[in-house]
């Protein structure tokens, strides 16, 4: 049996836009079911807004997403969540760190750090906090 852990975010109004900014970094398929499509719209406001969403990338990256209806309380907070996307090199960072740095405030440069060659951490425009690194075998000594 295998057990994948794959991080479901929340947003309010701008679920699809925030897979589709994914899907663009990550490539691989992009599912997006809208409540007007699951028969599930609250207000006709909702209907478009997203129900059902994800990107598997062909790397192994997973992402869900959905938008919280009106009708329930949502606080997204500060930093309540952290995506970590690890990789085997310091290109497969870089190149991801530069899509995923268009339009976000960068928190910690990407670059060298005392446990791992390549490590960054970004908020993009969505309100989502990303740390980037490059996986290395951790040494206690």
């Amino acid at each position: 049996m295998t057990v994948i852990t794959t991080p479901h975010l929340n947003f309010r109004g701008t679920a699809k836009g925030a897979l589709d900014f994914y899907h663009s970094v990550f490539g691989g398929q992009l599912v997006a079911v809208t409540n007007e499509q699951a028969y599930s719209a609250e207000i006709p406001e909702e209907a478009q807004q997203i129900k059902f969403g994800q990107v598997i990338g062909e790397n192994g990256f997973q992402v869900m997403a959905y938008d919280v209806p009106a009708s329930v309380p949502y606080d997204q907070g500060d930093k309540s969540l952290f995506v970590s996307v690890r990789g085997d090199s310091v290109d497969e960072i870089s190149e991801l760190w530069g899509k995923l740095a268009v339009g976000s405030t960068i928190l910690a440069d990407l670059a060298p750090s005392m446990f791992s060659p390549a490590y960054g951490m970004l908020k993009d425009a969505f309100g989502v906090v990303w740390v980037l690194d490059v996986a290395v075998a951790y040494d206690p000594s």
